[in-house]
């Protein structure tokens, strides 16, 4: 698939239905919804979807086409100083809910296809779209470890963020090889970057803001592989000593794990912290994603 910067994705009619509404706030309530291991729906008491909406083709470019379901877009909120367009987004919210698409194509012959995930705040609303830009030949030959560009699109399909992975060899012991992934927002613009620190043991990862300086820590537990549980990788200060947010890999059931590679994920960090440093640890999911799940059955 080529890029296109800027590009458009998604048709007109997938905008939320009134895009002129000026934006009203985040939605009235006390506190903030309990973090959910397994997302149902909206919670009780706040609007969901309307009647009628339906699981809908997008068209692409290269005759592929994305389906998700087309529910509520989360209002656009107005534009902040200091903030890179489409960002704005994520100074609303102190919770996110990725959960990757089903390729049935790739449940049938096991052919690794590029990855789609739905992107959605804590009140099941859509906040993004993110689609894998990685080439057939790559994708099946690295497989887990393969380079990929994800874009991440907003709901009239502009490309606000993207993440590159470079090559790295992932079954290297020693510290020589270590993963990482940048992010830029809006695309070509690095906003941060995330490098794997080298432990016998233990996942970890550094998140650094534009200028490589390390902002927070990411602690996996020893052995971070599926088995009927949630796994939670603990976002945590420089020097480890107080956490403040976490990336949930969630159990899905033992039908979906063993048949399928849709993973779902949650992801809390505080409301107030940086715009940028969210997207980073949004940056952090993805590749965690691929690192130790992707495949994983």
């Amino acid at each position: 698939m080529e890029a296109s910067r800027p590009g458009t994705y998604l048709p007109a009619e997938y905008a939320p239905r009134d895009p002129s509404a000026a934006f009203q706030g985040p939605p009235k309530h006390t506190g903030h919804p309990t973090f959910q291991t397994d997302y149902q729906g909206p919670q009780s008491g706040y609007p969901g979807p309307q009647a009628g909406y339906t699981r809908s083709p997008i068209p692409m470019q290269n005759n592929q086409t994305i389906v998700i379901v087309n529910s509520q877009w989360m209002p656009a909120p107005p534009p902040l100083r200091n903030c890179p367009p489409g960002l704005e987004y994520l100074s609303q919210i102190d919770q996110i809910l990725i959960h990757q698409q089903t390729e049935l194509l790739e449940v049938v012959t096991g052919f690794e296809t590029n990855n789609k995930f739905e992107i959605k705040n804590s009140l099941g609303q859509m906040v993004y779209l993110a689609v894998e830009d990685t080439d057939c030949c790559t994708r099946n030959c690295c497989e887990a470890s393969r380079p990929f560009t994800l874009r991440i699109l907003d709901n009239l399909g502009r490309e606000i963020m993207t993440l590159e992975r470079p090559l790295r060899c992932s079954s290297c012991f020693f510290p020589c090889c270590l993963q990482e992934i940048e992010i830029q927002a809006p695309p070509g613009v690095p906003v941060g970057y995330v490098t794997q620190t080298w432990h016998p043991c233990l996942p970890k990862f550094t998140l650094q803001n534009e200028k490589k300086q390390d902002v927070l820590k990411v602690v996996g537990p020893c052995v971070p592989c599926t088995c009927c549980t949630d796994i939670d990788f603990k976002i945590k200060s420089l020097d480890e000593q107080s956490g403040i947010g976490k990336i949930t890999k969630q159990w899905s059931g033992c039908v979906k794990e063993a048949f399928t590679d849709a993973d779902n994920f949650g992801i809390q960090f505080p409301l107030d912290l940086d715009v940028k440093m969210k997207a980073v640890i949004l940056g952090a999911c993805f590749l965690i994603d691929y690192m130790f799940f992707e495949g994983c059955e």
